[in-house]
Parts: C-alpha cells; structure tokens; sequence
C-alpha cells in the first residue's frame, strides 16, 4: 500500500532546498511513497535583489500557493490558506516547513484535529541565538505535538534534544547545496588548482550584506591584515541594507583600493570567486548553518568561520578545511586570515580534503534522510509500512 507525504516548505527561491527536494521526488518513483510538494510563495523580503527566483532547480510537481514575497501576503490570508490546505490534505504526514510563525502553529493544530502525523523542519541551534525562556517555552511545546524533526546538522540536533525531542525522532543531516549543473568533483578540484596556481592572498565574503553577518568584523580584521601581506584582497560578493554602511567602514579603515564589491554573483561567476580565493570567510553573529561554507568546499576552498555557524562540527574541520574563532573577535580573526596563506598554501591537498568532507551533503544525501524519516513516522504507525522505504533511504545514502 501506499503511503502520502505533504512538504510544505516556504519559498521557491531557495535553490538548495529546490536540489534536495527534486532528489527526493526522483527517488521516491520506485517507492512505496509518494511525496506532494507546496511550496508557500516565491520569494521572502530579505532575499528580494540577492538572486533572481530560478525555477530549474525544482524538477518535480509542486503546488504553489501564493505568487510574489511571502510578507506581503496578509497574515490572516496566510493563516486560513495554510489551514484550509492541511485540513483538505488526504495525506498520512504533513511536514511543517518551522515553528516560528503563528501560521505555522495554526497548521499544526489542523494537523491535531484532522489526527495527521507531523514533522517539522528545524534550522535553529543553541549557538545561533541565546535562548530566552519566554521563546523556549513555546518551543517545548510545539515540539512535543510533533512525531518528527529534521535538522540541518549536530548542532540543531543537540537543540532539538535541550527543547525535549527524542533522538530516535530526530533526523539529521538534512541540509546540502545547489551546485550548478556542470558541477563534478573533478573538474573542481582542477578548476581549483588551476586558479590558485598564484599565491596572492584572496579573501572572500558571499552572502547578505546584514548586521547580522558580522562583516563589519571582517572588514577590520583584514585592514590589520593589510599591515602584514601589503597583497591581500577582500572581495564581498552579495547585496544587502549595509552596503553603504560598509563601503563607509572600509573608507574608514583606509583599504579603499583592496576591497571589491561585486554585487550579487550565481553559477559561473560565483564559482570563478570560489576557485580563486584563498579562503571563504564567514563572521556571522547568528548563521543556523551556513550553506556557503558547503558551496565553497564543494570548489576546494577551506573556510574560516566564527563559532555560531551551525556547520562548524561537520563541515569546519580545524586545520584541515578551515577553522573557526568567536564571533566578534578582530584579533582571532586576523591571526587566523594569515594563517590561512601557509595552511592552505598547498591547493591541491587542500581542495581533495575540502571536497572529501562535503561528499556526503549532497541533495541525494540530505534527501535519503528525509525518506528515512518519513518512512520511520510512517512504520511507526502501521508497524510495517516504512521498511521497504527505509532500506531504500540506506541505499540512497551509500
């Protein structure tokens, strides 16, 4: 017998889950489930001028409900079209796209009444933001009315356990990259020797130009760095409300001439950045996991992050990919920025080491452990209707 899966997840616009979410759809052809996908709208607020919403990397079926940013729709509308879809649903597992929004609580209580198994998608760890007695107590809640998690690594497992998840609930990890679709790990690791055959130090930001990215951070470390490699650049690739706030900061540390702001950069001209650079640097004062960092291993290049990125335990292996210092820290940041130009002044054996390690946060990879867990919510159930679907999500792992 078949067994229904309903993802709702928030936005088209995120590539990666677009990636993970079509390695799902294709292996589950073969299986005894059968996944439906509703994507919520096409875009959020803070993404809007970042990138463009490309449809190419979500190749399977998808509802949509809403065209457009998902902030203007109102959160009445929201609410009742979230409801209305979950309570219509003829499915045996709805998964929740979070828990942070009140329309999220209003489908998880039509999961309750229409007696549907739920799971919910978690991307918070303990480091990313302190926690707060008044939000955790909500938290514990929604979390024990839940059958399931699926988070992106440790981190977000270590804090589903602190809120009362079960560990035998909990499937991790669930969190890849989109590469572009001419990506292969050898022809990165040639790309990568080949760009870093010169030794002039290049450090690299990609992401949201946002308070919380902590570039401010970055862009003092490296006018210290400056002092000492005379050579260095910073090249910032994103778009964001910053931006003039940080071409001020980088007037005001005096490295005008070494700093490049390239604006927003996808697929080729992105990976050009990757091969090029010495190091990904990522400074943020709250990152959930930090899916740059899987992008720049994936080209070869190590990454220097601070201790909130929730891919730190995974994917920054100190001294082999990169390393990690507090977040804030100038000082750290600058020893380590230097550093960087002689521990990974050997590309090629820095580039197999950093493409070894991503290896298994591939789409295929994150989506065998969403089947895995769909198929173990579903056993749980029936007692014997996820065996088969969780032998295919072993093989899908291999």
């Amino acid at each position: 017998m078949t067994a229904t899966v309903t993802i709702f997840h928030n936005v088209v616009w995120s590539r990666h889950k677009g990636a993970v979410l079509s390695a799902l759809y294709k292996s589950s052809t073969a299986g005894s489930i059968r996944y439906s996908i509703v994507q919520i709208a096409d875009t959020e607020m803070d993404r809007i001028g970042f990138s463009d919403v490309d449809y190419s990397f979500h190749r399977y079926p998808m509802h949509k409900l809403f065209d457009g940013c998902y902030e203007d729709v109102p959160l009445w509308k929201m609410t009742a079209r979230l409801t209305r879809e979950v309570l219509k649903a003829k499915t045996d597992l709805v998964v929740l796209p979070g828990y942070h929004r009140p329309e999220y609580w209003a489908m998880l209580a039509a999961c309750i009444v229409t007696r549907k198994r739920r799971a919910v998608f978690c991307d918070s760890t303990a480091r990313d933001r302190p926690r707060k007695l008044v939000t955790s107590i909500p938290k514990r809640v929604f979390f024990a009315l839940c059958d399931g998690y699926f988070g992106f690594g440790e981190r977000s497992l270590e804090y589903l356990m602190s809120l009362g998840a079960k560990r035998e609930k909990i499937f991790v990890p669930c969190q890849a990259a989109a590469l572009p679709p001419w990506y292969s790990r050898e022809h990165a690791l040639a790309e990568r020797i080949a760009h870093r055959r010169s030794d002039a130090p290049v450090f690299l930001y990609v992401g949201r130009l946002s308070e919380e990215k902590g570039i401010g951070t970055l862009i003092e470390a490296f006018a210290r760095v400056r002092e000492t490699l005379s050579n260095a650049q910073l090249r910032i690739v994103g778009t964001g409300p910053l931006h003039d706030a940080l071409q001020t900061a980088v007037d005001r540390c005096g490295v005008r001439a070494a700093v490049h702001f390239t604006g927003s950069l996808q697929d080729e001209p992105l990976s050009r950045e990757y091969f090029s650079a010495t190091c990904l640097v990522l400074p943020s004062f709250s990152e959930p996991w930090g899916l740059v960092v899987n992008e720049a291993l994936s080209h070869g290049c190590p990454a220097i992050v601070s201790d909130r990125c929730g891919c730190v335990p995974e994917l920054v292996v100190e001294g082999v990919t990169g390393h990690a210092f507090a977040a804030g820290d100038v000082p750290a940041l600058t020893r380590l920025l230097i550093d960087a130009t002689y521990h990974f002044a050997d590309a090629e054996r820095t580039a197999r080491r950093c493409i070894e390690t991503i290896g298994r946060f591939d789409p295929g990879a994150a989506a065998a452990n969403i089947a895995r867990g769909c198929a173990t919510m579903l056993a749980r159930t029936s007692g014997t209707s996820g065996s088969s679907e969780l032998e295919r999500a072993r093989r899908m792992r291999q």
